[in-house]
């Protein structure tokens, strides 16, 4: 019994800030303040419907399914309508509550633009992965089997975890953040396949994201510092693009 204060102090460490600025995001206007989250799981619930229907599975197959052997032109065009499309061999509440939980999460956190932007980066990373993975051969430690060139991607696990990572290190939710990525890892020493792959290229990417921020924002700090202000060499101070919506408030870009 001892140990339940302390339990309660380390998850409100974890979880309070995050929680208490969901609460007050939503308070105002319910669900109607986070648009693009509804967007999306609107969007994923119609394509769903429409590619279990005889007349709607091809042109939902031509518009957002992504192969590795497609040309990469074509792979870059459907690549966004792609995380939108659910797996027809998941349960597509699966995916639905995904992005619910974790896009909502990052549109009160991050904005709507930057949840789109990281979204997108995420799912694309674990695309351009699949493809230099088949040219690389499953004889490399990174490579993948030339089979996988043939298998349909798509769905928005990719773009979930990257969301994931990038809003556990704005908020600075450590553990959550490294159950996230060992959740990765395990899930490919499991099962080794090409989804689990993706996932990892796309937190590394985000990760390498998160660590271009923070160096950006320290070399501000410094210049800021060295520069009186932020002014070098007679230049005008450098415009502050920090944006506040609402309770929640945007640090930066990244």
């Amino acid at each position: 019994m001892s140990r339940l204060p302390a339990l309660r102090r380390a998850a409100a460490r974890e979880w309070g800030p995050l929680f208490t600025a969901v609460r007050r995001w939503l308070a105002g206007r319910g669900v109607r303040a986070l648009p693009v989250t509804t967007g999306a799981v609107a969007l994923t619930a119609t394509v769903q419907v429409v590619q279990n229907r005889a007349w709607g599975y091809l042109p939902v197959q031509n518009l957002g399914a992504v192969r590795a052997e497609d040309p990469l032109p074509l792979a870059l065009l459907r690549t966004p309508l792609s995380l939108f499309v659910p797996a027809l061999d998941l349960p597509v509440w699966g995916a639905l509550a995904q992005i619910l939980l974790v896009f909502g999460v990052a549109e009160v956190c991050l904005g709507r633009w930057r949840t789109l932007v990281v979204a997108y980066a995420a799912t694309l990373a674990g695309t351009l992965y699949a493809r230099l993975g088949v040219a690389l051969g499953p004889e490399t430690f990174l490579g993948l089997p030339a089979s996988d060139a043939q298998v349909v991607d798509t769905g928005p696990s990719a773009a979930v975890v990257g969301l994931a990572v990038y809003v556990c290190h704005q908020r600075r939710a450590w553990f959550t953040g490294a159950l996230v990525v060992l959740a990765m890892v395990v899930e490919v020493l499991v099962e080794d396949n090409l989804a689990g792959r993706e996932h990892l290229a796309a937190v590394a990417a985000v990760l390498v994201v998160c660590r271009v921020r923070e160096w950006r924002g320290r070399r501000r700090v410094q210049d800021r510092g060295a520069g009186g202000g932020g002014t070098r060499s007679g230049a005008p101070p450098m415009r502050s693009w920090n944006f506040r919506r609402g309770p929640a408030q945007r640090t930066s870009w990244w």
